[in-house]
């Protein structure tokens, strides 16, 4: 997304009790917009619909930990909202792959699109050939 200068948002839950996200995390997403949560739907965090709509862009793509709470509870809260929600079944976790499985099956029936890093990835690339296509083909690989 920082590549591609998609703007970029991380949640952040509870950093009070549970840490900030870890440095790996922060230094990848270092052109992200980070925000705290105690809502474990970002949508329900005031101020952070605001702030996805001042983005003019109405697309989600989400990612993220506890894919069966945190986002699958943005995803439906977005979709509420009226945002287009793509969730990155391959860059969403939980604790158990059945509870991430249910959560994926779930969002998919409530038609939230489910799609993977590298389709989120080629369709933003829209062809081969370019500077930004080279620049990206080493995380494709």
């Amino acid at each position: 997304a920082r590549q591609l200068k998609v703007p970029s948002f991380v949640s952040e839950q509870y950093v009070k009790g549970l840490g900030p996200s870890v440095e790996a995390v922060r230094l990848a997403a270092s052109d992200a917009h980070f925000f705290e949560k105690t809502h474990f739907s970002c949508a329900a965090e005031p101020g952070v619909l605001d702030l996805l709509r001042a983005a003019r862009r109405p697309q989600v793509i989400l990612t993220g930990t506890e894919t069966h709470v945190c986002v699958l509870q943005t995803a439906f809260g977005l979709l509420g909202a009226g945002f287009d929600v793509h969730v990155v079944a391959d860059a969403a976790s939980s604790r158990t792959p059945e509870s991430r499985h249910a959560a994926i099956e779930r969002m998919r029936a409530a038609g939230i699109q489910i799609v993977t890093t590298e389709m989120v990835l080629f369709e933003w690339l829209h062809q081969a050939g370019t500077d930004e296509f080279r620049a990206l083909l080493p995380l494709i690989k």
